[in-house]
């Protein structure tokens, strides 16, 4: 599912939530000891010629103070002699003689000088990302990972042969993916928290011709068949346990070789991502590398002027988090200056869309899916139908994005107002299909690849592509 970039740049968010705290530079200094500044001055202890009557002295203070512990330690309810509760500090003799922990009687001795890290923890923020990745990657986590990938490959292999063909309409192609999808899960998504064990893990993308990316069929919309000279983008997602696969492919219609250079240049721009991503891999790299394989190729339009293939400027690939399709990174396929990089554990969905237009998409009429936001609700400041919508949607989505084809199919009636208002406190985010210019053909290739220490695993590869 393909990923808009801001404005005006490709880089995104760097993943680091740590708030580094100031160094506080305020040294606590000892309680009633000695600083460096008395031993310098010599004040701590007296003359070391002191004569026989200072060392008796001492040992009848001492002798004293010996008795007077004896008494002390009879009435210490009563009276304390060296100071008051068990913080007080007593004074200690010159030259020192008295058993330190009875001038400190609660053990609260004087702390040394004290400074604080610039980085408060003892990790730094790479490692506390590679240590979420790695707690959330259990025993189930390859296992559902793989088979999430076969259900891909099995059901876009039976499309590809037997149901994409001129005259078959966007709604028939939609409904064999995602019945076929269901049926291999096991989970067929109608009972609450039945879709989160397995399934969709969003709408299915059937994008035609200058359609870059967001176009699924919705109720009320008009039912488009498949033309000869049609380019048909077509990306769905699958997961187990939210593990999600995100996988898509383009095709021309009756093998038309017209379009052969525009998915030869955007298959071999994914498989440039694919080959170049690795453990510390940077994303102006990977993106400099993909631009320049795209925009090698050239295509002879249907009215006979030939036109360089554009690079999708404001698309990009992204990692993937569990029940989250876009996650923090974006994997630009231009130029960029993101200082992101890939690192141990992260899960990319490599994708590149070439077109034969502007190479920058626009926002189209109409509504492709939602997605439920990781935010805080009152329900209290949500009117009824808001309420149970979002009770609806938490149950059967939680934050894997849905459509409205998928609301009607629970059931679900009358949502437009409620998801208005969803919408317009950003609980639920909304996503417009996006298009290049008027004839234009935009194709789109993605694989979803596993990061690791010692290799990688490109999960949805298959013989197809």
């Amino acid at each position: 599912m393909g990923s808009k970039t801001p404005e005006g740049h490709q880089q995104g968010p760097d993943g680091n939530g740590q708030v580094e705290k100031p160094c506080d530079s305020t040294a606590a200094r000892p309680r009633n000891g000695s600083s460096s500044g008395d031993l310098d001055r010599g004040v701590v202890g007296e003359d070391e010629d002191g004569d026989d009557d200072d060392g008796e002295a001492g040992l009848k203070i001492a002798g004293t103070l010996e008795k007077k512990n004896k008494k002390k330690r009879k009435s210490r309810k009563k009276k304390n002699k060296i100071g008051q509760g068990n913080d007080s500090v007593g004074v200690q003799t010159s030259p020192p003689t008295i058993e330190l922990s009875v001038l400190f009687p609660s053990d609260s001795y004087p702390a040394g000088e004290r400074i604080t890290y610039d980085n408060t923890s003892r990790t730094t923020a790479a490692e506390n990302r590679y240590n979420a990745r790695i707690k959330d990657q259990d025993e189930t986590f390859l296992p559902s990972y793989r088979k999430a990938a076969e259900i891909h490959r099995q059901v876009r292999q039976y499309v590809r042969k037997s149901v994409i063909k001129p005259g078959v309409t966007l709604q028939t192609i939609a409904e064999s993916i995602e019945s076929g999808v269901r049926n291999l899960t096991g989970q067929q998504g109608v009972s609450p928290g039945s879709a989160l064990e397995a399934g969709l893990a969003f709408p299915t993308g059937l994008c035609l011709n200058n359609v870059a990316a967001h176009w699924t069929p919705n109720p009320g919309g008009k039912d488009i068949a498949l033309q000869s000279n049609d380019v048909l983008s077509v990306d769905f997602g699958v997961h187990v346990n939210g593990r999600i696969v995100d996988s898509a492919f383009t095709v021309a219609l009756d093998h038309n070789e017209r379009y052969d250079p525009l998915l030869a240049a955007v298959g071999e721009t994914t498989n440039t991502g694919l080959s170049l991503a690795c453990v510390d891999a940077r994303m102006q790299d990977l993106g400099a590398a993909m631009q320049e394989v795209m925009e090698s190729y050239e295509v002879v339009e249907q009215d006979g002027k030939t036109r360089r293939v554009r690079a999708m400027k404001n698309l990009s690939g992204h990692d993937i988090l569990r029940y989250q399709i876009h996650g923090d990174k974006q994997v630009p396929f231009v130029k960029n200056d993101s200082e992101q990089k890939m690192e141990e554990g992260d899960i990319f969905a490599i994708e590149t869309f070439g077109t034969t237009g502007r190479g920058h998409t626009r926002d189209d009429i109409g509504v492709y899916g939602y997605g439920r936001q990781n935010v805080k609700v009152h329900p209290q400041h949500l009117q009824l139908s808001a309420r149970s919508l979002l009770k609806t949607i938490d149950e059967s989505f939680g934050t894997l994005v849905f459509c409205r084809r998928y609301l009607e199919r629970l059931g679900v009636k009358n949502y437009h107002f409620g998801m208005k208002q969803l919408i317009d406190q950003e609980i639920v985010e909304s996503y417009a299909p996006l298009v290049d210019v008027e004839g234009s053909h935009v194709a789109q290739f993605e694989h979803t690849v596993l990061i690791g220490g010692a290799g990688k695993e490109i999960i949805s590869r298959g013989e197809d592509y």
